[in-house]
């Protein structure tokens, strides 16, 4: 086990990133012009990242393996971004914001890096209205804000129920503008199968066109990796289909540090699981809980007459509903953050209130929002005897220019019409706090490769907050990786081209054929799907919302029987040189047998619960999670040495400077 250097730089935390942008390295604009960086993915991470590094004048080459980068996962982000305008003038600043962070994320982030990613978050709503990105406004045309869990102001922008959607055509607008001027290279289509390393330093991909299933080998100086998270690994979850791990597992395996694989986000607002016929879940906006409030039946004969459908919730009159949040939370109600939003939610239905056929579905209502707005738009439309159906009406007006998107798709799935009958909810897999270990440059352990946004593990600790994703793609590919990435490639201005025709890029492409062979040659018993389904049950059963010993213990083992299996048994149709669906998902659930068992490990090895880790064995009296700090203040580390649960841990120290680390509440 050795102590990883973050190159954190030196002197007081606010002045940190301004002094280390002062004093790195950089590549005049000559230089650049000779300097070649891939970028793999181009969701708002790497979509940023390409543009603004192309906007330089670097060389840039995008991978993804969608048909477009508008069609990245990061579209489907619907609340909100956060920065630290103030612009509500409720108190927020760049230390609040900061310190939401570190404590949203249960003290287990890297301080620096959330310091300047509140820093940077001003600048990016700057950038994106610069775009003509459409954010939310007030009566008098001023941005609006929302409030999100964990905090006690109003600092999110938003597009309505589709920020992430407008954030990306900004990203992607900016892309196509250096397409066109031929300094980015867009490869669209293609998947990214390995990594390759010269001389210790990344220097290129092997990739599989996955139209003609052609073997491609692409050349840089620099690997930007912008994958996104690993949450696929559980099947069910918000996730795209196609999300999936597959770079970052090759990174690693070359050399790059896996961090925190554990730390994984449980969302509380998704639409229930409704059979084992589904392949993913959908997620309803934790903006919903500005409005929304969240109950179940207080008395056991209740909810069990509604799961049997005997009684409307609607029936239940309001001295019958608890409001769990708002009872247990007072200061931050329906507000809390995600962890501590979803274990109430299972900490209910395991106790008998679950109130759809599973018993593991929870209340989402409106019903008050609707008649408070409703009052106030009578007022101020001079009806000041409205009676309460009119109310309703304008409320419901009101709620439908806020989340009406939301709703009609809520309403299409379920259909049940949420402004009548409250939202059924239930927590589901929707982030990764973990992710590949990087520096304060955003460098893995591996020279020259660098990983953005969710694909590394930097800045929410073990919880992430509500509309800080957005804010962490944005921030790392427009305002981080184009300053940092320069002080390593200003190495590499006389190097010239990287040639594809070295014994580097000849065995990265004969391992990806040999492993491509393998896959196909396999007996062919069970689908991939068929373990994609097994290690995702494994993985919410036994590495879920609440883990203990014994069964990370055994899921650590049913993983390992399970992917020798994989590699006897697994079934995939089609051939190998051309465009072959169950190929692809073949490598992908391949990568994830593989990452299971280091996320048991991890989880195994953490005795502690902290965020969205929550080890039964570690709760406080109120089923709290009980941190260790003395032996736990670190971000785990792990190095690749040929089997995931003989992975060798490396530490990296958590040193809080600037606040101070106490329990954290709510309440």
């Amino acid at each position: 086990m050795s102590t990883l250097d973050s190159k954190v730089p030196s002197g007081p935390l606010a002045e940190k990133w301004t002094k280390h942008k002062n004093t790195i390295d950089l590549v005049n604009p000559a230089n650049k012009r000779n300097i070649d960086i891939i970028i793999v993915g181009t969701g708002l991470a790497g979509g940023s990242a390409a543009a603004t590094l192309a906007e330089l004048g670097y060389n840039v080459k995008t991978f993804c393996y969608q048909d477009s980068p508008r069609r990245a996962h990061s579209i489907a982000a619907q609340g909100g971004v956060n920065a630290a305008k103030n612009y509500q003038g409720d108190g927020d600043s760049v230390y609040r914001l900061f310190y939401d962070t570190i404590k949203g994320g249960d003290y287990r982030s890297r301080e620096a890096n959330v310091h300047r990613l509140a820093e940077v978050s001003t600048n990016i709503i700057d950038q994106c209205v610069a775009q003509g990105v459409p954010f939310a406004r007030e009566y008098g045309g001023l941005l609006d804000n929302r409030s999100f869990g964990g905090v006690l102001v109003s600092r999110t922008f938003y597009a309505k129920g589709q920020t992430g959607q407008q954030l990306l055509l900004g990203a992607y607008a900016a892309m196509n503008r250096q397409i066109q001027r031929g300094k980015i290279k867009s490869y669209t289509r293609h998947e990214m199968l390995d990594l390759v390393l010269v001389d210790g330093k990344a220097r290129g991909i092997i990739a599989r066109n996955l139209v003609t299933g052609e073997i491609e080998r692409h050349s840089a100086h620099a690997v930007v990796l912008a994958t996104g998270g690993y949450g696929n690994l559980f099947f069910l979850s918000t996730y795209c289909m196609g999300a999936n791990v597959m770079a970052a597992w090759k990174a690693h395996k070359k050399g790059a540090y896996f961090a925190n694989p554990c730390f994984t986000q449980i969302h509380p607002t998704c639409i229930p699981v409704s059979g084992d016929h589904q392949s993913k879940l959908t997620l309803m906006s934790e903006s919903l809980r500005n409005d929304g409030r969240i109950w179940v039946p207080a008395k056991l004969e209740d909810a069990q007459a509604i799961r049997e459908g005997k009684l409307k919730p609607t029936e239940l009159a309001e001295e019958d509903r608890d409001y769990y949040l708002e009872r247990r939370y007072p200061a931050f109600g329906n507000l809390v953050p995600r962890d501590v939003a979803s274990r109430a939610a299972k900490e209910r239905c395991d106790a008998g209130f679950g109130v759809n056929k599973t018993g593991e579905a929870v209340y989402l209502d409106f019903s008050s929002a609707i008649m408070r707005y409703g009052r106030e738009k009578a007022m101020t439309s001079g009806m000041k005897n409205a009676d309460d159906k009119t109310v309703r009406r304008l409320g419901e007006e009101i709620i439908e220019a806020k989340y009406g998107n939301l709703f009609q798709m809520y309403e299409k799935i379920v259909d049940e019409n949420p402004y009548k009958t409250p939202m059924k909810i239930y927590p589901a897999v929707h982030y990764t706090m973990g992710g590949l270990w990087v520096d304060y440059n955003l460098q893995t352990t591996i020279p020259g490769c660098y990983a953005a946004g969710e694909a590394n593990f930097s800045d929410h600790g073990a919880n992430r907050l509500g509309a800080s994703a957005l804010m962490q793609g944005l921030a790392d590919g427009y305002f981080v990786l184009p300053y940092t990435i320069g002080d390593y490639l200003s190495d590499d201005i006389r190097t010239g081209p990287i040639s594809t025709e070295t014994p580097e890029f000849d065995a990265a492409e004969q391992n990806v054929r040999g492993r491509i062979e393998k896959l196909m040659s396999a007996s062919g018993q069970h689908s991939v799907d068929y373990y994609h389904k097994k290690l995702g049950k494994i993985m919410w059963n036994k590495c879920g919302m609440s883990r203990n010993a014994k069964e990370l213990q055994e899921a650590m083992e049913e993983i390992a029987a399970l992917r020798e299996d994989f590699w006897q048994n697994v079934k995939v149709t089609g051939k190998a040189d051309g465009k072959n669906q169950e190929l692809e998902k073949a490598g992908r659930v391949a990568d994830f047998l593989e990452l299971g068992e280091l996320f048991a490990k991890d989880a195994l090895e953490r005795n502690e619960s902290c965020g969205g880790h929550f080890r039964e064995e570690y709760q406080t009296e109120e089923g709290e999670a009980l941190r260790d700090d003395e032996n736990f203040k670190y971000a785990a580390a792990w190095e690749y040495t040929g089997n995931p649960r003989e992975s060798k841990l490396h530490k990296e120290e958590l040193v809080y400077e600037n606040i101070e680390v106490k329990t954290r509440s709510y309440k």
